[in-house]
């Protein structure tokens, strides 16, 4: 490359693009590690409310659990963080969530 020529970051790859979270899953699909800074944190829980959660649906706690333990083994870490961050909602007995209303 000659010294003149403008150096350019490299471009995000198509993948990462469309999910920007892509990087915390292996390739078999299950999360590597729950992150510890809240902002990335924030990004994994949106992830996983979007794509293992439809809208308008009730669902009962096992089958919040086993949606997600099909991604990571403490499923009720996850269930608790996506409760706390008010992107899962709960019944107050507990026995039924839905997912929220997520903002664009």
């Amino acid at each position: 490359m000659s010294e003149n020529a403008t150096q350019h970051p490299p471009r995000p790859s198509a993948r990462a693009e469309r999910n920007p979270v892509a990087d915390l899953f292996s390739a078999t699909g299950r999360l590597k590690a729950v992150p510890r800074k809240p902002a990335r944190r924030d990004q994994l829980l949106r992830h996983l409310a979007e794509t293992l959660f439809e809208p308008d649906r009730d669902y009962t706690e096992p089958e919040v659990n086993g949606a997600l333990r099909s991604v990571h083994d403490d499923s009720a870490a996850l269930r608790r963080y996506l409760v706390i961050a008010g992107l899962l909602t709960r019944t107050r007995d507990g026995g039924s969530y839905r997912r929220a209303t997520l903002p664009a």
